[in-house]
């Protein structure tokens, strides 16, 4: 097998691809992370709130990342798969990416609207900066947001499990570069 850069490179995404993928799973794991790590520490407390923001970020940065990591995608054509998929899995495939993108996007905005209509601006952690609400508080609109934003982080969460599953199904049972590709 040739193993030239040429080759290489052509059998992976890009660089920039690679990043922006493993910077929004591990901004993504990390918002995770804080949110469920929030009710360990008191209502009202400095932790506490610290936490929270650093939830909040997260969720920022992987708002910001989002929309150049799709126009990055909608640009490069992905590196080929070897050997090639059937279309059912190119289907399945396509459609968890959609819904992946969705969730990225919809995401981090539900959770931006729900803290500014309660109010609250967001607070940079270990800071004095915040960032303003820019809308009129409205306490019915941010409950039901919140609502949607938690339902839509626990679908989340399966759509992460079929896209890891997805990977390892390649990787472990097709054999196939897929898995190889964002690496």
């Amino acid at each position: 097998m040739d193993s030239s850069p040429q080759t290489d490179t052509a059998a992976h995404y890009s660089l920039r691809a690679r990043r922006f993928h493993w910077w929004s799973f591990g901004l993504v794991a990390l918002a995770y992370l804080l949110i469920n790590l929030v009710d360990l520490f008191e209502r009202g407390t400095p932790l506490r709130r610290a936490v929270l923001q650093g939830h909040f970020l997260a969720g920022l940065v992987v708002l910001a990342l989002v929309l150049p990591r799709l126009l990055n995608r909608l640009r490069n054509a992905p590196p080929p798969i070897v050997p090639p998929i059937a279309s059912w899995e190119a289907r399945l495939s396509g459609l968890t990416h959609f819904l992946l993108y969705a969730c990225l996007l919809l995401q981090p905005i539900l959770g931006l609207l729900t803290v500014w209509l309660g109010g609250r601006g967001i607070g940079i952690p270990f800071t004095a900066i915040q960032l303003p609400s820019p809308l009129t508080e409205n306490h019915d609109l941010h409950e039901q947001l919140g609502s949607i934003h938690g339902w839509v982080g626990t679908v989340f969460y399966y759509v992460i499990g079929l896209h890891i599953a997805g990977a390892l199904w390649h990787h472990a049972v097709r054999h196939d570069n897929t898995l190889r590709r964002i690496t």
